[in-house]
């Protein structure tokens, strides 16, 4: 019977941490300035060869253009991380605009 590969947590961390960090340098690089996009948050799935990244887009209202541009680029961005670090496995990329974080700011907006 075969083993099943673990993929230990630290790993994962590891990976996300240096994901964000990568997907933060080229987004600053690659993206015009009309609008502020910041990572927050990178999701791992399928063992670590796919990974979602949220962004934040201000004005809220250039975030689905921001979200084309990035998916656009992922190949791209493929590359760079390849590039640019020494990870074993570099993931499948994905972008999405953090939904999470938007309905955070209309809370606080609400609240104030």
């Amino acid at each position: 019977m075969k083993s099943k590969a673990i993929i230990k947590p630290h790993r994962d961390e590891r990976t996300i941490h240096i994901v964000k960090e990568l997907a933060m340098e080229f987004m600053s690089r690659e993206a015009n300035r009309t609008s502020l996009v910041t990572v927050t948050n990178v999701i791992l799935g399928d063992r670590a060869k796919r990974a979602t990244i949220l962004l934040s887009v201000l004005p809220e209202d250039k975030g689905p253009v921001v979200e084309e541009f990035a998916n656009r680029k992922c190949n791209e961005f493929r590359s760079y991380v390849k590039s640019h670090s020494k990870l074993g496995i570099i993931p499948f990329f994905d972008f999405k605009i953090d939904l999470g974080e938007i309905n955070r700011q209309n809370i606080d907006r609400m609240l104030k």
